[in-house]
């Protein structure tokens, strides 16, 4: 049964202006693969990233959206999708938006 406080999925429509929108002044785009919003940051090294991820898992705590992610030394792979509502959503592109502000203070 689907849930009725889901987030409702984007429209293929609405997926690509929000995408070109999330994607205007950043130097590593995002892509969508496999139906999800997918990104890998690169870092100086593990503390770095490690530091990332921490200040992240915070702000994805606050909104209830946790990504999945995977993280070798220096780099972060992530990508979002909300399962509740079987795509991407506003709160994909509002978790891509804060990891690419915290990125780019790293």
């Amino acid at each position: 049964m689907e849930n009725p406080m889901a987030v409702p999925a984007f429209t293929t429509e609405e997926l690509q202006s929000e995408l070109t929108k999330l994607n205007t002044g950043v130097a590593t785009p995002w892509e969508i693969e496999s139906g999800k919003l997918h990104k890998k940051f690169q870092f100086a090294d593990f503390v770095n990233a490690f530091a990332f991820m921490s200040h992240i898992a915070l702000i994805a705590e606050r909104m209830n959206h946790h990504p999945e992610w995977f993280n070798v030394y220096s780099s972060v792979v992530v990508d979002l999708t909300t399962h509740d509502s079987g795509g991407l959503t506003k709160l994909d592109f509002a978790l891509a938006r804060a990891m690419d502000e915290a990125a780019n203070h790293r």
